[in-house]
């Protein structure tokens, strides 16, 4: 078919030629010139057509039909090398997506083309050699213009062509022979930018509609490949079809829109094989069938994507916010546990205001050496509590005195191998001492006190219960000279009388917690005691010698008094504690434990106290059922009431109070165990149901 069209057109004028023959007269043909020697093929089209065309006619096409009655594949090409080349010198020659009404024409005009050619192909088929080749070829050419002028027109992309085998063989009436697998092109495109590999494209949402006519594509939906299909086999005679487009109309930007090939495994130009992921997912597509089944896409720039940040790590916060939470730990969760995490919280740990307020207490680790190394390494200690710390002594409590001069609150309950000289070095190194808790130190005696009293002006709050060899001198100095006292608590100091509540009454005005429980202290000395204007708390527990106007009196004059404790005395009755609910204004708790009431004093503070809050009336033996639950009805205030070991208090009267009022908490000694079981069923306690049972 090449040297037909290769013909020179009729409109060249031809030579001249003889009317007749010279010899016998009669008209002869022209004798036949040699005809010229042809032009080496070259690489290019014929039709002296873009690149795009070269790509189109030269390049490697999909697998020839296997049989006569089945139409080749008329979808584009969409692998190989030359595909990418295509495909990139498209993109670059028409960076905007065609208009879909120039494609639909397009198509249009190339099956037309088409269905002309292979009509003209069976006329030729039962004419003469000579007219049925030159028929041929002029349709073949023109099948191939108006296809190529059609794709040129609509600026699509590169499509197949019906090849002049693939003709020859449908005019002989046999199938073609199978094609062989696609051999490396020979032409290479000379463009700029050509060779270039094109970037794999981003990942389209599927359409419902992927055929090439809109919805009804392949499958039942259209969404689907459907096998090809012979020319003929739909159609009858008479019956008029609309014509097949021969090149699919480019898909839409969110959805693919051409049709799967015959194998079903069309792949994207200049992109790369598909992965078993995207197989399996195209797969599960075609067994959907679905037209609005839309899986959706991941995104298309996930390579792109940056990483994801790293956890967040605790060590880099500031170093201020990380020693405000170590804050919250105690000594053991600092030293045993977190200062092992690693060297940064070790030394975060060693930090010296973790050093300074320590709570040794309990420790028997607690040497002279050790106290020598903490007052070494941290100088600045304000508290310390080394109450129950037995294997120390004086020695190292006077190191730590003298390296430490900041110290302001010195605790050592229980010391009992303490002496004078640690209280001594204490008060001689750290003037600045606020608080002093030396309570049950058998061997402390007024000499250390002396030296309080006279170096450490800054006293607030001493304790010195249980002190035994303490007596009014040692106290009296402290008096006259730590004038800014507020706290003092005697405990069973039997040397302590009247003559020491007198002077603290009468040098430290601005006290506020007075107490003197089990000292040698009389009415006569309590009686001072009206002249604190600022008391708040009075704790005069078993005092023998106390009457109920000495009580009365301090009540009516200590308007600020809050909390006030006269358990163990019996001399105590109901008219002092109604005295006391009508004029103490601001008293909110009362303590009145082994006292001589009645419920005639019960009765009286839940109707004339309007403050009082907690009411301690155990081991009385007169209050019975009535004036606790007289109490519990007419006080608005009461929030605890006390009757443990009142036996003359029915517990069923008692646990209907709980149930009618629960706002008010009822000590009993059954309340308290049903309270105590509680709490540790609370924090996960589960009785031993075996050593029960055993």
């Amino acid at each position: 078919m090449g040297p037909l069209l290769a013909k020179e057109p009729r409109s060249r004028p031809s030579p001249p030629r003889p009317r007749w023959c010279s010899w016998c007269r009669r008209r002869r043909p022209p004798a036949k010139a040699p005809p010229p020697p042809a032009a080496p093929r070259g690489r290019d089209c014929f039709f002296r057509g873009p690149c795009m065309l070269c790509f189109v006619v030269h390049g490697p096409g999909a697998p020839a039909p296997a049989g006569p009655e089945e139409e080749p594949p008329l979808s584009p090409p969409r692998d190989g090398p030359s595909a990418a080349a295509a495909a990139a010198s498209s993109s670059s020659a028409s960076p905007r997506p065609p208009a879909p009404r120039c494609a639909a024409q397009a198509a249009e005009d190339c099956a037309a083309a088409a269905r002309r050619f292979l009509l003209s192909a069976a006329a030729a088929a039962a004419a003469s050699p000579a007219s049925r080749r030159r028929e041929l070829g002029l349709a073949a050419a023109a099948a191939w213009e108006q296809q190529g002028r059609s794709l040129l027109g609509a600026r699509v992309g590169p499509v197949r062509f019906l090849g002049p085998p693939v003709a020859a063989h449908l005019l002989r009436g046999r199938a073609p022979p199978p094609a062989e697998p696609p051999a490396s092109p020979e032409m290479v495109c000379k463009r700029k930018g050509a060779g270039v590999p094109a970037c794999t494209p981003c990942k389209q949402p599927r359409c419902g509609g992927g055929g090439g006519g809109g919805g009804g594509g392949g499958g039942p939906a259209g969404g689907g490949a459907s096998p090809p299909r012979a020319p003929d086999a739909d159609r009858r005679p008479g019956s008029e079809q609309p014509p097949q487009p021969l090149c699919p109309p480019p898909a839409a930007p969110g959805a693919e829109g051409a049709p799967a090939e015959a194998g079903g495994d069309a792949v994207r130009a200049g992109s790369a094989a598909p992965s078993a992921a995207q197989q399996q997912q195209q797969q599960q597509q075609h067994e959907c069938g679905d037209a609005d089944c839309q899986e959706p896409r991941e995104d298309a720039c996930d390579c792109h994507r940056e990483p994801p940040p790293d956890a967040p790590d605790i060590n880099q916060l500031p170093p201020s916010i990380l020693l405000k939470i170590f804050s919250n730990l105690s000594l053991d969760e600092r030293c045993l546990s977190a200062s092992l995490v690693c060297k940064y919280w070790r030394d975060l740990c060693l930090d010296f205001q973790f050093w300074k307020q320590l709570d040794l207490s309990s420790r028997q680790q607690v040497t002279d050496e050790l106290l020598e190394k903490i007052a070494s390494r941290s100088q600045n200690i304000i508290e310390i509590n080394i109450s129950d710390c037995r294997s120390m002594s004086d020695t190292g409590v006077c190191v730590l005195a003298f390296k430490c001069p900041g110290l302001l609150r010195y605790t050592a309950y229980r010391c009992k191998q303490l002496s004078d000289t640690s209280i001594i070095a204490v008060a001689s190194h750290c003037p600045l001492l606020q608080k002093v808790h030396v309570g049950n130190q058998d061997k402390l005696t007024d000499e250390g006190l002396k030296q309080l009293g006279s170096k450490c002006r800054e006293l607030k709050d001493i304790h010195f219960g249980q002190c035994y060899k303490i007596s009014d001198e040692g106290m009296i100095v402290i008096a006259k000279g730590c004038l800014k006292l507020q706290r003092i608590y005697m405990q069973e100091n039997k040397l302590v009388t009247d003559q020491s509540v007198k002077a603290f009454a009468e040098h430290c005005p601005e006290l506020q917690y007075v107490g003197f429980m089990g000292c040698s202290v009389t009415s006569k000395g309590v009686i001072h005691l009206t002249k604190l204007r600022n008391l708040s708390s009075l704790d005069l527990r078993h005092i023998t010698e106390l009457d109920n106007e000495t009580v009365m009196e301090i009540v009516k004059r200590c308007k600020n008094l809050s909390s006030l404790n006269l358990c163990l005395n019996w001399i105590i009755n109901d008219r002092c504690v109604e005295v006391i609910a009508k004029e103490g204004q601001n008293l909110k708790e009362l303590y009145l434990v082994s006292c001589k009431i009645t419920d005639y004093a019960l009765i009286a503070i839940g109707r004339y106290s309007m403050t009082i809050e907690t009411v301690d009336v155990g081991w009385c033996k007169e209050i019975t059922d009535q004036g606790a639950t007289l109490i519990a009805q007419s006080s608005k205030s009461l929030r605890y009431l006390g009757l443990m070991r009142c036996d003359k208090v029915n517990e069923v009267t008692v646990e209907q109070l709980v149930q009618q009022y629960p706002h008010i908490t009822f000590s009993t000694v059954l309340q308290d165990c049903k309270r105590t079981l509680e709490r540790a069923y609370q924090m996960g306690w589960t009785p031993n149901v075996s050593a029960a049972s055993s």
